[in-house]
């Protein structure tokens, strides 16, 4: 605990770089500071912000870990989804999984192949991972789409690990699994559907607008079809993870669906948000190569699911190599479908400290969030900001921070 104190007050000034790397000698009288991530060295610049803890997690990859909580969510969407669709013939999977791709992307892959605008707030320091001014650890499993579509998969699960700077709670974690789902469609295939009559739709037509319905360049009927199909989509997994359950559809936007929304399902006496979706942009398919078709997309945050399905109180746990928490899954190992769910083994007492620190005006949550990671990794279950009366509104300001301190496997 008193490295801690005197780790705070030392590492403050880190705020901007957020960097404790090596130099290497890049030449005479040249050096230059580089991190490395899975075999590669990366050069850093004054984006740079990646921490060494998060670089710790590259390649634990809890997805493909058999019998691990995520490991389970991610295989039961598969079998459903694998059972419920066939391509021609009924002799092979309609969509195809994909979950071996590098975390290491572009920033053009994460954004720009995404249509997200050059100003829009996800791409801010304060919520993502960068490496240097072009590459970064990938904020979604998205940043993949317009890549499998050149690869001529039209229709795929991509699952992987994800990141972003996040305020630390029970809940969130700077590294966590996403599964992204996309289909397209030609004419024929959304008529095959059932849903529409041949001789009326169209996918696309000229000189119309967007409206809240649809894109520009869909048409309103092709939109209406390729929702219903994603909804039905949608249902059938939730269905296939939780049985019958109240449902809600949220009207939302994000840069790479028009139309969007989200499933939000009745659990624990609380609306739970399961998936955020939505008709792809079609700007997306274009970079892709594809001319012809439309289509939807969506995204599960599997640790979310994982946590609710089997009942696990703690984000941490699931970064855990304790056997008291691992063999409590291993029956899903061989059998997906097999019946487990967390029992708690320990329950240690907690211990608080309270920090108080002046911050500078640019001063953001989340480098605190990543300092307190970067020296004290999860030994902190929980971060508060408190107010007080008296302190002043404008900067320099005091900030009083909570710190709620537990190790979930043994006493501090």
């Amino acid at each position: 605990l008193a490295m801690i104190g005197n780790a705070f007050s030392s590492c403050f000034r880190r705020f901007g770089s957020g960097l404790r790397w090596s130099t290497t000698r890049a030449g005479a009288g040249s050096s230059r500071i580089h991190v490395r991530i899975e075999s590669t060295d990366y050069d850093c610049d004054h984006v740079t912000n990646i921490t060494p803890p998060v670089i710790e997690k590259i390649g634990r990859q809890l997805h493909k870990e058999r019998g691990h909580p995520v490991n389970i969510v991610k295989r039961r969407i598969e079998q459903h989804m694998h059972s419920a669709f066939r391509a021609r013939g009924g002799l092979s999977p309609l969509f195809t999984a994909v979950d071996h791709l590098s975390p290491v992307v572009s920033v053009e892959q994460n954004f720009d192949s995404l249509l997200v605008p050059k100003d829009h707030v996800s791409r801010s320091r304060n919520d993502n991972y960068y490496i240097n001014s072009t590459m970064m650890l990938r904020a979604h499993t998205s940043a993949h789409q317009r890549d499998l579509i050149l690869s001529g998969l039209n229709a795929f699960l991509m699952t992987g690990d994800v990141y972003r700077r996040d305020e630390i709670d029970s809940t969130h974690y700077p590294v966590f699994h996403q599964m992204e789902g996309v289909r397209l469609f030609t004419r024929d295939e959304l008529v095959a559907s059932g849903r529409g009559d041949s001789s009326s739709v169209e996918l696309f037509e000229d000189g119309s607008q967007e409206m809240d319905e649809k894109q520009a360049e869909h048409s309103l009927e092709a939109c209406r079809l390729v929702e219903c199909d994603l909804k039905e989509t949608l249902l059938g997994i939730v269905k296939a993870l939780f049985g019958d359950v109240e449902y809600r559809w949220v009207t939302t936007t994000f840069p790479f669906t028009h139309p969007s929304t989200e499933l939000e399902i009745w659990f624990n006496n609380n609306w739970l948000e399961v998936v955020g979706c939505g008709v792809m942009r079609q700007g997306i398919l274009l970079d892709g190569g594809v001319t012809d078709r439309i289509g939807w997309a969506f995204g599960f945050g599997l640790d979310r699911l994982a946590m609710a399905l089997f009942d696990i109180p703690d984000v941490r746990l699931l970064w855990s190599s304790d056997p008291r928490f691992i063999s409590q899954f291993t029956a899903a190992a061989d059998d997906v479908n097999a019946q487990v769910q967390f029992k708690p083994y320990s329950k240690y007492p907690a211990c608080y400290k309270d920090v108080t620190f002046w911050i500078p005006p640019e001063y953001n949550e989340n480098d605190f969030y990543e300092l307190v990671r970067d020296i004290c990794g999860d030994l902190v279950e929980e971060v508060k900001m408190v107010t007080s009366s008296g302190i002043p509104l404008e900067p320099p300001r005091v900030y009083i921070t909570h710190l709620l301190l537990r190790l979930i496997h043994s006493n501090i």
